[in-house]
Formats: structure tokens, C-alpha cells, sequence
């Protein structure tokens, strides 16, 4: 009979870990909790007025996309040989200018709206990549996708910023 097949003896429990005062189990955190934890800790939340740098190019560059779309479908641009559908762009240039106002005052849900969008925009212009038929297509796609993503990037931190529930008084 093989060592498997045999059923081991129980064992007791292992007595708890406690902390130096013995009221709470100690707790061992993995490296990346304690890196996590030090994350957190290294953050400094807002000051009264204050606007992390990524959020702005992001509420500028949104500012821009709204009014550089009206201007360009009220100059008659034409995708396709077709000009686009005024209620899309009307859509579209008002969901770029809310976002914008949003991010402008730091606001969680702006950062996070443009966020969604610049995830979307990553996706597709990811997926149009495969489809480039020469260097131009791909170029244009890669020049859309590395700003994009690194906007993204900063992005993150500044939304914990963004997040912390106290604005600590400045001494």
C-alpha cells in the first residue's frame, strides 16, 4: 500500500499569532500588500484649488476635442465623402466639454469618464493596428495609442489623489 493511500493522522491546530499586546492576531502582509500599503502612504491629497498636472492636459486636450469637433463639422469636413450626422458630433462634443468642466474642477467622476474613453480609444485603435495595411495606418494608429496610454497611466494616480476623503490642513 502506497504512502498516499494511507490516512494521516489529524493534527491540532496551530495556536494563533498574537500581536505584542495579545489581543489581535498579527498579520503578515505579502510583498505586494507592503507595497500597496506604501503606496498609499506615500500619496498627499490635494490642497484646496490644487489640480494634478495629468488632469489638466486631460481637461484641456477634452476641452479641445469639443471645440475642434464643431469647428470642424461647422466648416464642413466630410468623413468617407460624408458628412457626419449633426447629433453625434453634437453628442460627442458635449460629452468631451462635460468631461472637460469636470476635470478643470477635479472632479473623481470626470478623470474616471475620461479614463473609460481613453480605455475604449485604446482598444480600438489597438484592434485597427492588426488591420493596418501599410506603415502610415500603423503609424497613425501607434501615434493615438502611446499618448492615450500614457495619459491613462498618469491618470490612475492622480484619481487616488483625486479620492482622498481629507484635504489635510497645510502647516
Amino acid at each position: 500500500m502506497g504512502k498516499r493511500s494511507r490516512k494521516r493522522p489529524s493534527r491540532p491546530p496551530a495556536p494563533e499569532r498574537r500581536d505584542t499586546n495579545g489581543t489581535q492576531p498579527a498579520k503578515k502582509l505579502s510583498r505586494s500588500e507592503a507595497k500597496d500599503a506604501a503606496a498609499r502612504a506615500a500619496l498627499v491629497p490635494l490642497a484646496e484649488g490644487e489640480r494634478p498636472r495629468a488632469v489638466t492636459v486631460g481637461a484641456v486636450l477634452a476641452g479641445l476635442f469639443a471645440v475642434g469637433n464643431l469647428i470642424a463639422y461647422a466648416a464642413g469636413i466630410e468623413i468617407n465623402g460624408e458628412r457626419p450626422q449633426a447629433g453625434g458630433v453634437i453628442a460627442y462634443s458635449l460629452l468631451m466639454g462635460v468631461a472637460a468642466w469636470g476635470m478643470w474642477r477635479s472632479k473623481y467622476w470626470a478623470v474616471l469618464g475620461l479614463q473609460a474613453i481613453l480605455g475604449i480609444l485604446i482598444v480600438i485603435f489597438s484592434l485597427f493596428l492588426f488591420e493596418a495595411e501599410n506603415l502610415k495606418s500603423g503609424l497613425i494608429c501607434v501615434a493615438v495609442i502611446a499618448p492615450a496610454g500614457l495619459l491613462f497611466f498618469h491618470l490612475v494616480k492622480a484619481m487616488a489623489r483625486i479620492q482622498m476623503p481629507d484635504r489635510r490642513p497645510s502647516s
